[in-house]
């Protein structure tokens, strides 16, 4: 990343940990921080458990319109930092780690992690999701090098670049108009013969000059040498392929649920999403779901919060009731 930094909390340190906690939240995001400060806010004894940094992907969002309470907006980045600092106020600890083993069945619950093992009354998994791959030669290959999943985080490396976004839904939209701001042009990518985003956000894109548009094309290829220097895509209707020279590429065709961790233990529908009923209980006791990870209609920063809400309240009940 350039130019682009993460509010981070203070790593605890193992030392700092205690052998048991009333409730663990997997996952930083969000879901995850709204659960934590209703959780210790209730005088329960909290610990969340991230992976990689506080807000998951919404702090990656360049700016969030559709959140109550900023008429102009937030940045995904600060919104994180303000829930990180909640929650931390009510007395959560944060640390960052990878989860080694965790046993849901068991209760308490058992969680390892960094040679720590710690034991929770109840779980709440919010662990998010991960973009998804094109799994496409190259892809790979130029990962880190003209291939990126967050324009917010990498946007400024390509000032004066040709771009392209693959994946015209609200995500690809909204961060498209982010590096909008940086690149030369912008090509947009679609496999479907429609946009999907929301027409405020076609609306915007459509006022630039340096915006093309490739619906019902699909990218078979990422080339280049060192660097990406250019695309390969598919016309869908009459197979033609074309080569358009430039120099980043943006991914954005969907999300994968960061449920694999969990090696089913709890029940997952098809596309391995956690399902919940309307207090956020999954199919073992005493583990909750929120946010982008569970089965739900929509996902957005608003529903993940409301889901945090209802999850850490569904916690304490249990506890007090065990």
């Amino acid at each position: 990343m350039a130019n682009f930094s993460f509010f981070v909390t203070k790593e605890v340190q193992s030392a700092e940990l205690a052998e048991e906690y009333d409730v663990v939240i997997l996952g930083g995001g969000p879901a995850g921080l709204t659960s934590a400060i209703y959780a210790s806010r209730a005088k329960l004894k909290t610990l969340v458990i991230e992976k990689e940094i506080i807000g998951g992907e919404a702090a990656s969002t360049d700016l969030i319109e559709n959140y109550p309470g900023f008429p102009a907006g937030i940045s995904g980045n600060e919104l994180a930092h303000r829930m990180q600092e909640q929650a931390e106020h009510f007395g959560a600890q944060i640390v960052f780690a990878t989860i080694d083993s965790i046993n849901l069945k068991n209760q308490p619950k058992i969680i390892k992690f960094n040679k720590n093992t710690i034991t929770a009354q109840s779980i709440i998994i919010a662990s998010g999701t991960s973009p998804k791959a094109l799994n496409i030669p190259g892809e790979n290959k130029f990962k880190g090098r003209g291939v990126s999943y967050c324009a917010t985080c990498d946007g400024p490396i390509f000032s004066g670049k040709d771009i392209a976004i693959v994946g015209c839904g609200n995500s690809g939209l909204q961060e498209g108009l982010f590096i909008h701001k940086f690149a030369k042009s912008l090509t947009c990518v679609e496999f479907l013969p429609t946009i999907r985003a929301e027409n405020i956000l076609q609306d915007r894109m459509n006022k630039y000059d340096n915006v093309n548009w490739l619906l019902n094309h699909q990218i078979t290829s990422i080339n280049g040498t060192d660097w990406v220097s250019s695309i390969t895509v598919q016309n869908r209707e009459d197979k033609n392929e074309t080569e358009i020279p430039l120099q980043g590429v943006f991914i954005y065709v969907g999300l994968i649920p960061n449920t694999a961790y969990l090696d089913k233990q709890v029940k997952l529908n098809e596309w391995n999403y956690i399902i919940t009923d309307n207090k956020m209980q999954t199919s073992t006791p005493g583990v909750f779901a929120a946010g982008d990870i569970r089965e739900t209609q929509i996902r957005q920063v608003a529903t993940a919060i409301g889901d945090g809400a209802v999850a850490a309240s569904s916690a304490q009940h249990f506890i007090e009731n065990m």
